[in-house]
């Protein structure tokens, strides 16, 4: 068995136009309308997991008549890395409006002040995942460091029954990375594959610092 893989963005759609105005660096100037498509993106996203998941059948009661239909059967939990990964969390909650939500924070700690990194994971806020659909949401997918230190941090004592990771733009080192590292059962969405991470382990073309865009430069 070996991780499934879906790339979004292999045949053009309004998730094309959405993808076209997030790396403009003339749209980007409006963080609000960043943070909209970002949004948009993870609408999107959750309309095609969801095609994946479990429904169970119900009646339904109608002004008119009883309907038999479907309904989502497993609990799902959506859980974004802070802070980049906050847009894409409300387009995911918008259609799975009735999840809980964790967030977790990961960032690249420069010891040394150059170019050489190590990931740390701190602020953790999550509920119980067992035998829950975990979405895991992040808007970049770099190395894909951050990704597996969430995933081990958030895993290491708990085991939902699904798990789904969402990226919107990722390198191809990053994909490999989750594959040596992440177990074969996890399912890997990707809105769009980029060409490669430059010298400094950014995507290329990718879009800048997501984080950045969205809420204003840091410190």
């Amino acid at each position: 068995m070996y991780m499934q893989i879906r790339y979004l963005s292999d045949q053009n759609s309004i998730l094309t136009h959405f993808l076209t105005q997030l790396r403009s660096v003339d749209i980007q100037k409006d963080s609000m309308r960043f943070r909209r498509n970002i949004e948009r993106i993870g609408e999107i996203m959750s309309y095609e997991i969801s095609k994946t998941l479990e429904f169970k059948s119900v009646d339904v009661q109608t002004p008119l008549a009883v309907k038999h239909t479907y309904e989502l059967k497993d609990k799902v939990v959506i859980c974004s890395v802070l802070r980049a990964g906050l847009a894409l969390h409300q387009g995911f909650l918008n259609y799975f409006d009735d999840s809980e939500n964790g967030f977790i924070s990961a960032f690249r700690h420069h010891p040394n002040n150059d170019d050489a990194f190590e990931i740390k994971v701190e602020y953790q806020a999550v509920p119980n995942i067992n035998d829950k659909i975990l979405l895991l949401v992040d808007p970049m997918l770099a190395t894909g460091q951050s990704l597996v230190a969430v995933f081990n941090q958030l895993l290491a004592t708990q085991k939902p029954k699904e798990i789904h990771i969402a990226a919107v733009i990722a390198a191809p080192e990053g994909v490999e990375y989750l594959k040596e590292n992440l177990p074969d059962h996890c399912n890997l969405w990707i809105a769009v594959l980029d060409e490669c991470l430059n010298e400094k382990k950014y995507i290329v073309p990718g879009l800048g610092d997501a984080g950045d865009l969205a809420y204003g430069n840091k410190l």
